[in-house]
């Protein structure tokens, strides 16, 4: 008897993104370059690339966008069985500037009452979960509409179900919430009721009131949740587990930072790919330091996530300087 193989499933909106082509603000520049964007559809195509099956559940407007979102998501072998279309609403899309000095560029949306907001919990099937099923959810679709929310919650609900492993990454978007006391306590919501939640150390002082990070993992750890990785930016990641194992996992060096944005879906997709590919949570920290490394050294979302090839060179040579 064969064993059900592993499988990732993901909600969320994904978006057209027009990136400029050369420095300055938004308002001035007149050439960009169009690709796909979205917190939640970055982790997917790292997921895909590495094999694994991705299932991609989202919701796009009958319009060019649209058709070029579904386009790209099926180029990356994502399955989009599970995104479905709006008469009534369009689908998102979003600038971003050009940026040289490794900063965070500056990102505007377009995506309020887009075709996304309006998923509901009928848009989610118990068939997607299993116990080999491992279920991923950001602070991202969480701050999308009311309806996003509850269609997260439904999710979460037939996952727990099923026996499926929800990983939450908290990925905050302040100018998406009303306030930020709404935005702390709807987050922590999904955090709680997650196995493993993926704070970024400054997200973890919003939401705990703490900027250490041990406090932060203890804050979620008390709360129900089974592990905690903080991101520590360049200087790695800090782990720790219900069971007591915890540790820090040096970043990765890198020569050039050249765009921050998709460095934290990236390292996502590191720690869920590892986790079920077997290895420790300390291995998947590793793993998740590696990708985010890779991404922060091109221009784009998801560009530098590695084929299962490539990640297999990037981690024997990584294997070698240690």
């Amino acid at each position: 008897m064969t064993s059900t193989p592993s499988s990732f499933v993901t909600i969320g909106e994904a978006m057209a993104m027009f990136v400029a082509n050369t420095t300055g603000e938004l308002s001035t520049v007149g050439d960009y370059h169009r690709s796909l964007a979205g917190a939640e559809v970055n982790v997917a195509i790292g997921m895909a690339r590495l094999g694994f099956e991705a299932r991609y559940i989202s919701k796009t407007g009958k319009d060019s966008f649209g058709a070029f979102v579904r386009q790209a998501i099926q180029q990356e072998n994502i399955r989009t069985d599970w995104v479905s279309e709006s008469d009534q609403n369009a689908t998102g899309f979003m600038l971003k500037s050009n940026v040289t000095d490794g900063s965070d560029p500056k990102v505007e949306y377009f995506r309020r009452d887009s075709a996304a907001s309006t998923l509901s919990p009928s848009d989610i099937d118990s068939t997607l979960f299993d116990k080999n099923t491992h279920l991923h959810i950001t602070g991202v679709a969480a701050a999308v509409s009311d309806s996003m929310r509850d269609t997260l919650q439904q999710a979460i609900l037939l996952a727990k179900q099923q026996g499926s492993r929800i990983i939450f990454d908290t990925n905050l978007r302040p100018t998406m919430w009303p306030d930020k006391a709404t935005m702390v306590a709807k987050t922590n919501e999904f955090a709680f009721a997650s196995d493993l939640v993926l704070p970024g150390v400054e997200e973890g002082k919003i939401l705990t009131g703490s900027d250490q990070p041990e406090a932060i993992a203890d804050f979620y750890l008390q709360h129900g949740v089974n592990a905690v990785i903080v991101k520590l930016g360049s200087e790695g990641a800090y782990y720790k587990t219900r069971e007591g194992e915890s540790g820090t996992v040096a970043g990765f060096a890198v020569e050039k930072v050249v765009d921050t944005v998709g460095a934290g879906d990236s390292f996502a997709a590191g720690v869920i790919s590892a986790l079920l590919d077997g290895l420790s949570i300390a291995e998947a920290a590793r793993r998740g330091n590696l990708l985010g490394s890779l991404t922060v050294q091109v221009r784009g979302d998801s560009e530098a996530l590695p084929t299962r090839e490539q990640l297999i060179e990037l981690e024997n040579a990584a294997a070698y300087q240690k």
